[in-house]
């Protein structure tokens, strides 16, 4: 579903169990793929090196019990009863769990924040109710605004767990081919390899039939105590092994990660009706059978690609164990001892199968935690030359004063037309501004300073896109648009972005707020908020190369501005119909911006080169100079490429020492 209607398929009140049963039976061959081949390697892996050749029933059992509790503790206990439900507004995932901290507290390094972004609904969606000043969550939560190693830990944290994602799924499908390759080869799996070859309800039956036909009394392998038995008689070995036994869980993320895929109620219904139950009696089967064939000569070598994913899953799984402890106090508002019970109690169990993965690094879990960590790096410059670009537009902005002394004006002569001045500034005249004021002879009659943001929901909806204020007098056409988008929207790149910027700034100057904020700088949140013109039915509307001697059904009785010209294209306001009469003042702003859409629209644009300063540290110095100087021309194009049509741009370089 197109996000720019503002709903997504996670809204699951609005659907009928016709639609979550089908999003469950999707959810199968997405969601649970690697779960549903680990049976494939689990006891491969784990029956290794020495274990091979001693392995009696208490050690089968002992596998087959540690599978069964961390199947049941992990995916079933921690994502789908308790992970689950800290979704940001339908999405998760690693990054969704930041951004819910950050909106419940002040630890987001987005530069550009503002007051009226906690005015969007899907900011406030999930409950903006703050914990009393005096109970342990408050004080936390002061901590973490205070200290910024703090809110940097927590943003390397989310970094980690985000590019550990990438980074094992990048050899995701290499390891699932040689995986299943190379378990179709083991003599053990011989008569059972086709348990990837069926539906999952196949699978429930066969691994009935394998414990009814080999061993029934299998299932005493669920008490715990065969845990016990399995680490007391291996010992190190027995210790070693559990890499192998983590690979069970290999997977169970996505189900968080993919949540907006489907909704939180499908994926509940796969993973307790089908897929859980399929799993332990896959691995019930498979025992049942070691059990009586346990004497026979098997080949048990672990492959290079069963250890990849050995360390990297693992990682992920603590830092959403992390992650959602803050969640638990700052979002949730629950005990901090509930949240210290959840860290410690999960955090256990995923930091005994963390240590026993590390044995895998040098096998070849390295190799997700090499790009992994590349990654890490990449984003960590990004953001901080991002940052200290941001500070240094701040620091040297153009001041409003500044701006008066020019006049209407503005000391230049003022041609037809609109001139979109991009700026990643929320307040103020950035100071490329002044470059082009006084080095060009003329300059648009209309002038907008045009900041595409993005904002910590996933989602923003269309009627709430656009935030419009004026800048100075109104004689001077000087106007600031901040277009918002979350971070899993799409930015489209065609004409309707221009017919909703213009619609945006046309009911701002029709709404009659332009006469509250005459210096917006003063004060932000002051802007007017205005949807897109598909949204906003009851504002003005636009229309281009218009017939005026058709009539439009519905508008015949509709007051309309006509404009006095008559260039090729056409433009034409209409107003709603109980619309309040406009002064002169209005009519002429209206008109003066009709006139300036049909002469056409420009694009300027500061192209910024970031240098360190002087008296810089040698690692800054290759982190701005090198670093973030290569990936800002070479790994992210313009930001109005990606979101605004233009008919022409104009780009003036300029070096920002910071």
């Amino acid at each position: 579903m197109d996000p720019e209607v503002g709903l997504s398929k996670n809204h699951v009140k609005k659907e009928s169990w016709k639609t979550v049963l089908t999003l469950a039976y999707q959810s199968l061959g997405v969601v649970y793929g690697d779960l549903s081949t680990s049976p494939l390697y689990v006891y491969k892996s784990t029956f290794a090196d020495d274990i091979e050749h001693s392995a009696t029933n208490e050690e089968i059992y002992g596998v087959l019990s540690f599978v069964f509790w961390t199947l049941t503790l992990v995916p079933l206990l921690k994502y789908v009863f308790i992970v689950l439900k800290a979704d940001d507004n339908g999405e998760g995932g690693t990054f969704a769990l930041y951004s819910k901290l950050c909106r419940h507290a002040k630890v987001s390094f987005l530069p550009n924040g503002q007051s009226a972004d906690e005015e969007l609904s899907n900011y406030k969606k999930d409950g903006m109710i703050y914990p009393p000043s005096n109970s342990i969550g408050s004080r936390l939560k002061l901590t973490l605004e205070k200290h910024r190693v703090l809110q940097k830990v927590l943003l390397i944290l989310a970094l980690i767990g985000t590019c550990m994602v990438i980074g094992d799924g990048v050899l995701t499908p290499a390891i699932s081919v040689f995986s299943a390759v190379s378990g179709l080869d083991l003599s053990m799996e011989k008569e059972h390899h086709k348990y990837v070859e069926v539906p999952l309800p196949v699978l429930y039956c066969i691994g009935i039939y394998n414990i009814v036909h080999w061993n029934p009394h299998v299932y005493q392998a669920l008490s715990p105590y065969y845990m016990y038995k399995f680490l007391k008689k291996t010992q190190r070995k027995g210790w070693m092994s559990l890499g192998g036994i983590l690979l069970c869980i290999t997977g169970s993320e996505a189900m968080f990660a993919d949540l907006g895929h489907f909704s939180q109620l499908s994926i509940k219904i796969a993973f307790t009706c089908m897929v859980y139950p399929s799993l332990i009696l896959a691995y019930m089967g498979q025992a049942a059978y070691l059990s009586m064939h346990h004497g026979h000569e098997r080949e048990y070598e672990i492959d290079f690609y069963v250890s990849v994913p050995g360390l990297a899953v693992i990682t992920v799984m603590l830092v959403t164990t992390c992650l959602m402890s803050l969640v638990i106090v700052l979002c949730w508002h629950q005990s901090i001892f509930l949240a210290i019970g959840f860290i410690f109690f999960f955090g256990t169990i995923e930091a005994l199968y963390f240590t026993a993965s590390l044995v895998k690094f040098l096998e070849g879990a390295w190799v997700p935690i090499a790009l992994g960590f590349i990654l890490i790096l990449v984003m960590y410059i990004w953001h901080y030359g991002t940052l200290k670009k941001y500070e240094f537009d701040v620091q040297n902005k153009v001041s409003m004063n500044w701006i008066l002394s020019l006049g209407p004006s503005l000391g230049i002569v003022r041609v037809k037309g609109i001139g979109l001045v991009h700026t990643e500034l929320v307040s103020g005249i950035p100071a490329i501004f002044s470059h082009f004021v006084t080095n060009l002879p003329a300059f648009h009659q209309v002038l907008v300073f045009l900041c595409i943001k993005s904002v910590p929901v996933p989602y923003v909806r269309p009627e709430e896109r656009f935030l419009v204020g004026r800048i100075g007098p109104k004689e001077y056409r000087l106007y600031r648009c901040i277009v918002r988008y979350g971070y899993h929207d799409i930015r489209k790149d065609d004409q309707e972005f221009e017919k909703d910027l213009v619609c945006s700034i046309a009911e701002f100057i029709r709404s009659g707020r332009s006469k509250l904020n005459d210096l917006e700088e003063k004060n932000d949140g002051k802007m007017t908020v205005v949807g897109t013109s598909s949204t906003n039915s009851e504002g003005i509307q636009m229309y281009e190369n218009y017939d005026h001697t058709t009539e439009m059904e519905g508008q015949t009785e509709l007051k309309e501005i006509h404009s006095p010209l008559g260039p090729k294209r056409r433009v034409r306001f209409v107003l709603p119909d109980k619309s309040p009469q406009m002064d002169a003042s209005m009519q002429e702003e209206l008109q003066d911006l009709m006139e300036a859409r049909e002469a056409g629209m420009a694009f300027i644009l500061g192209h910024s080169y970031v240098r360190a300063k002087s008296n810089s540290s040698l690692i800054k110095r290759l982190v701005i100079d090198f670093g973030y100087d290569f990936l800002r021309r070479n790994c992210r194009g313009p930001t109005y490429a990606l979101s605004i049509p233009h008919a022409s741009t104009l780009e003036v370089g300029m070096v920002c020492h910071v």
